[in-house]
């Protein structure tokens, strides 16, 4: 049994100075109080604020309601969403100087941390159904953080980066200072500017404590914006590890067979095609109670295409691998997960020849920010003495597809499935439980 509504420590932002308001009362450890505009820099690694020195510095609300605003808090870092704006959060303010910066941290009860999530990582407009099954699988996720963070220290990167190989994958990195972010690293919590919606208030409340198992463990409940027809697998973008309850499905009311998308035919068939699925639609009604105002931006969810000359994506390459590949000749998918995302991916040019994996690098070195996906096909066009004048990557999904499809389990909850029917589409064979 988990501790009710446990507090979670959430990392707001970090910077050399940092700028905040108090809308109610605060006091420090000291008992000294605090309201309205304050300034705190780094001087000699510690926190400078009024006139004194400290490692850390706690600023503790006086009532339940009481908030803070946060100034020029980045989102989307590195996505092509990247922005800033001002946020104001419940709960407590925690200063602490690290390594050369000052790092914010919310501390917040778990359930209003939640109506927070939910309402970040969608719209709160979106049907109560949908919103309902994501307060669960982001209860499942937190709670999941917070107790590895508990049992497991010291857990590293699984790198392999050689002369001929870069594969990496970007997860589960213990973060020292608190228990999870505040991007799309780990989830969205964006404050409670948002939070704002009797549905998603409702969510939270009546799925309060439930969790998703599967053998008796809590899940490792994995989302993403769209699968793009067929979700993947946990192994395909992180570690060789395989969980049944993240089995590859198709995104559709049938139980249809999946078709092999690890073969290069099948996988170019299925991504330039258009199957009908959940998440295959362009309903601006229903997207916009669904993404919030900077993801609607992003209409070619389902299907894109990303097209380079020749001269740009060997640029491009060279700046984020740091490798110099000399013209690009081709890009050979090694490896696919049954979604089509390429895990490993062959880069040729003419000066040198190399593979990088898994999905996320893949996205970050083909990209100025990253490719929607690493579901992607290549077509080579101007073709003169074996070296292609430009290329075109033809793509499906936004995300790395693994777990709940957003656009697809709210397009479900439109379609009168209620939660736990959504629940049990993508987390195949895992139990719903109450734990608090």
């Amino acid at each position: 049994m988990e501790k009710q509504n446990p507090i979670v420590h959430v990392g707001i932002l970090k910077g050399k100075s940092i700028s905040f308001a108090f809308n109610n009362n605060y006091h420090t450890e000291d008992g000294t109080a605090y309201a309205g505009v304050c300034h705190a820099v780094l001087c000699d690694n510690k926190v400078a604020f009024n006139g004194n020195m400290y490692d850390r510095l706690l600023f503790s609300p006086e009532s339940g309601e009481a908030s803070f605003e946060l100034k020029n808090v980045t989102i989307g870092i590195a996505f092509h969403w990247e922005q800033k704006e001002d946020q104001r959060f419940h709960g407590a303010l925690e200063l602490v100087a690290d390594n050369g910066e000052i790092v914010a941290i919310n501390h917040i009860p778990a359930e209003k941390y939640l109506l927070c999530v939910i309402s970040s990582e969608m719209s709160a407009q979106a049907s109560k159904e949908f919103l309902k099954a994501h307060a669960v699988i982001s209860r499942t996720w937190l709670l999941c953080r917070i107790r590895e963070k508990q049992v497991c220290t010291g857990r590293k990167h699984h790198f392999t980066d050689n002369e001929f190989t870069r594969i990496r994958w970007y997860d589960r990195e213990d973060h020292k200072l608190f228990d999870v972010c505040a991007d799309d690293h780990c989830q969205r919590y964006q404050g409670i500017s948002r939070a704002n919606n009797r549905n998603a208030e409702e969510a939270v409340q009546e799925t309060e404590g439930e969790v998703l198992t599967y053998g008796g463990n809590l899940c490792d409940t994995r989302f993403s914006k769209c699968c793009g027809g067929i979700t993947e697998e946990f192994e395909f973008c992180w570690d060789n590890e395989h969980f049944p309850y993240l089995s590859s499905v198709r995104d559709t009311k049938k139980h249809e067979p999946l078709p092999d998308l690890t073969k290069e035919e099948e996988a170019a068939k299925w991504i330039k095609s258009s199957p009908d699925s959940f998440c295959n639609t362009t309903d601006q009604h229903i997207l916009k109670q669904i993404l919030n105002n900077y993801d609607q931006k992003t209409t070619d969810f389902y299907r894109w295409t990303v097209s380079y000359t020749q001269e740009e994506l060997s640029k491009l390459i060279q700046e984020k691998s740091g490798l110099y590949f000399g013209e690009i000749i081709d890009l050979i998918p090694i490896r696919r997960g049954h979604s089509g995302r390429i895990e490993l991916l062959r880069i040729e040019g003419t000066h040198l020849s190399y593979i990088i994996g898994k999905e996320l690098e893949i996205r970050k070195i083909l990209s100025p920010s990253h490719l929607y996906s690493s579901a992607f096909i290549v077509e080579k066009e101007n073709i003169r003495n074996g070296i292609p004048g430009r290329f075109k990557l033809i793509g499906a999904g936004w995300g790395h597809g693994v777990g709940l499809c957003q656009i697809g389990a709210a397009i479900m909850s439109e379609q009168g499935f209620d939660y736990k029917a959504i629940l049990a589409h993508y987390y195949r064979g895992s139990s719903l439980e109450k734990i608090y």
